[in-house]
């Protein structure tokens, strides 16, 4: 049984390089058996269907990423989201994760299957959920400034990271991303006036 376990997280493993590489079109169970060593039929005994395969892909990304973001919760807001930003940093740096699998896929949700939006749009959820959790609590510990609502800063936030992302890879320099989100974290932890 582990074996079957092992395949199946070797085939996710590939789908998320290869669609971070080049979107859910660009890629082909021809290409993942190639890339595992396995045939065809191997990767639809897992996932019948290239949807089946992307669906689960990003239901574990979320419940990967919301296991990291309960990792964060006993540090300060500020923490958290120099944490998060940190980590995007260090991952667009070394190249081990230079996108995030769900943006990417969210660029490309008039073309997917709708199973596969349903779970890129509950990533989204989740990440904006957490993001307004720590702005309100930093908010009322008077640690963070909010411009808006707690919710309109953590879209802001998403958006700003993710585009930080986009710039990052379309100028080929990690140094980018960090640019652009350093002021969106000095901007947050501005002192009150």
């Amino acid at each position: 049984m582990s074996n079957l376990a092992t395949t199946s997280d070797n085939i996710l493993r590939c789908a998320r390089s290869l669609i971070i590489a080049g979107g859910y079109n660009g890629f082909s169970y021809a290409d993942i058996s190639e890339a595992v060593g396995i045939r065809k039929a191997s990767i639809h005994h897992h996932f019948p269907g290239k949807a089946d395969l992307v669906r689960t892909l990003v239901a574990r990304y979320r419940e990967d990423t919301e296991a990291a973001l309960a990792h964060l919760a006993l540090q300060e807001p500020i923490d958290q989201l120099r944490a998060y930003t940190e980590y995007w940093a260090a991952c667009i740096g070394d190249g081990s994760r230079p996108f995030c699998v769900c943006a990417l896929l969210a660029s490309e949700i008039p073309v997917l299957p709708p199973e596969v939006v349903l779970e890129v749009r509950e990533y989204f959820r989740l990440l904006s959920a957490w993001l307004t959790s720590v702005i309100e609590r930093g908010a009322k510990q008077g640690t963070l400034k909010l411009s808006g609502t707690a919710r309109s800063e953590a879209e802001t936030f998403i958006a700003t990271v993710h585009g930080a992302m986009l710039s990052a890879r379309a100028y080929g320099d990690p140094a980018v991303f960090a640019a652009v989100t350093q002021p969106l974290i000095e901007r947050l932890t501005a002192a009150r006036q």
